[in-house]
């Protein structure tokens, strides 16, 4: 097992040596924002956030009684 393991990590060391080392850096920024989003803006994307996820459930819990005769 362990020489499976040495050649396992041989191949991989070589691969490695052979691509280039890329090196990624997050680009964050600490500026404020563009547009301020208001209370109202707010409070309608969190309906439909909350319709969106609750609504097929309540849709399926309202109807169980149907999906049993099935």
């Amino acid at each position: 097992m362990s020489g499976l393991l040495r050649g396992m990590l041989k191949v991989r060391s070589t691969v490695a040596s052979r691509t280039r080392a890329i090196n990624q850096r997050a680009k964050l920024s600490s500026k404020p924002p563009k547009d301020k989003i208001g209370a109202a803006e707010t409070a309608f994307v969190m309906t439909i956030f909350a319709v969106a996820i609750l609504g097929p459930s309540g849709w399926i819990l309202a109807n169980v009684q149907n999906y049993q005769k099935r």
